[in-house]
């Protein structure tokens, strides 16, 4: 990103880098478009009756097994309230990498405080409940566009946040931001962030109706894209696809908190937003039952019991590898882990010895992971079945998730709250 040098020696942001950073959901940032329906002020008490993912994903089941104790996730985000009821005791120190007045515990929008409930959340006080409420959050506040806004940011603030939590505690990020332009800064810190075994998860974007082209830091080879998928286990029609998916969340009718005043919850969708949080509360939970595996070998699982009606080690460049399952590494103990060192994205070995300014070398992707380079966004479908295609419009085919065995359906079904079978 292009930065200059502003007053008291800090680097301010042009009115072309405010438009390149956004947060991933449309009820904050004014770049994101084609969301339907608009948001509606919902009382706290109300909100939780609202996170129907919860019981399609069985997440009581999950929660008697680990609520990902142990697991730490570096927030880059707006910052992160630690005062609200669903997070106290939930946040520890972070970093702001905004260089303005405030600290990572001053969320300006709101959008981090939810990102990071959703993730982590107690729900006391009758807030959002956390897919892994077990884990710690560690907050890193980046600016929007908006925020940007008659104020001199740090213009390397996303490369600085993603550091800063690859130097952190945390062994998964979560980025709910993203942009349509890349930059070496950025990049950089990614293959940072990889090289010191980070996970790495960020928006696709919401953007598919308004150019949908490629956005960053998800489109990244080391970071882990994620589409948001509706109740019916569709791709959401505002959701990103292409080169920068690898995976799929619930993100429809997600709610979140209004705005900085945390005075209420509002309605409306998520986005790609809270399904990448969604997704990194899996990935807690994941490597809370199984601390000795490394971010390759968790994120290898999750490709691997991924629902999806395509052959294994394809992507649909909508759902990528399919839509996220934890109970079935959690409870029904299946999942691929693999190879420790090896990259499930990029089929490269990973470690302190990897050349951080070199891009992967191309190498045929085994079975059991995901291609080694993301197909490009021009292909409708990479490697989804016809059947799909035909019955749902290129590769768009609509899957259940839940803690039970492999249930595919064509678009049109609804989500099924699967409990889980006992193993023989």
């Amino acid at each position: 990103m292009a930065s200059a040098m502003g007053r008291d020696g800090k680097r301010s942001v042009s009115g072309t880098l405010r438009r390149r950073i956004a947060c991933a959901t449309v009820a904050v940032c004014a770049w994101s478009t084609g969301l339907a329906g608009t948001a509606s002020a919902a009382p706290a008490e109300d909100v939780q009756a609202k996170q129907w993912y919860l019981d399609a994903m069985a997440a009581e089941e999950l929660w008697k097994v680990t609520t990902g104790e142990g697991i730490k996730v570096a927030v880059i985000d707006s910052g992160v309230n630690p005062s609200t009821p669903s997070l106290k005791g939930q946040v520890e120190k972070g970093f702001d990498a905004t260089e303005t007045e405030g600290d990572e515990t001053d969320d300006y929008s709101g959008h981090g405080t939810t990102m990071a409930e959703l993730i982590a959340g107690t729900g006391r006080g009758g807030g959002l409940r956390g897919l892994a409420p077990g884990v710690k959050i560690i907050p890193m506040r980046v600016s929007d566009s908006e925020y940007q806004q008659n104020r001199e940011v740090n213009g390397e603030d996303v490369a600085d946040a993603i550091r800063a939590a690859a130097d952190s505690d945390a062994q998964i990020i979560s980025m709910s931001f993203g942009g349509e332009f890349s930059n070496t800064e950025t990049r950089e810190a990614t293959k940072y962030a990889h090289r010191k075994g980070k996970l790495f998860f960020a928006a696709a974007g919401n953007n598919a109706a308004s150019g949908n082209k490629p956005q960053y830091p998800a489109a990244y080879p080391y970071v882990v894209g994620v589409a948001s998928a509706d109740q019916k286990g569709k791709v959401s029609d505002y959701s990103q696809h292409g080169d920068n998916v690898d995976l799929s969340a619930p993100g429809n009718d997600i709610p979140g908190w209004c705005d900085e005043t945390f005075t209420k919850y509002c309605g409306g969708d998520g986005g790609t937003s809270s399904a990448t949080a969604i997704t990194s509360a899996s990935a807690a939970l994941i490597w809370s039952q199984h601390p000795d595996w490394t971010a390759n070998q968790v994120l290898r699982a999750m490709i691997d019991t991924a629902a999806r009606d395509w052959k294994k080690g394809t992507r649909s460049v909508y759902l990528g590898h399919g839509l996220i399952r934890p109970g079935q590494i959690i409870l029904d103990k299946k999942g691929d882990p693999g190879a420790p060192d090896a990259s499930p994205l990029t089929n490269q070995k990973t470690g302190g010895d990897i050349p951080i300014t070199e891009a992967p070398t191309p190498s045929a992707p085994a079975p059991s992971q995901g291609p080694k380079s993301k197909p490009g966004a021009d292909a409708a479908v990479a490697g989804s079945s016809k059947k799909a295609q035909e019955a749902d419009g290129g590769g768009k085919s609509g899957l259940v998730i839940g803690g039970a065995a492999v249930v595919v359906v064509l678009a049109g079904a609804a989500y099924a709250v699967v409990r889980r079978r006992r193993s023989a």
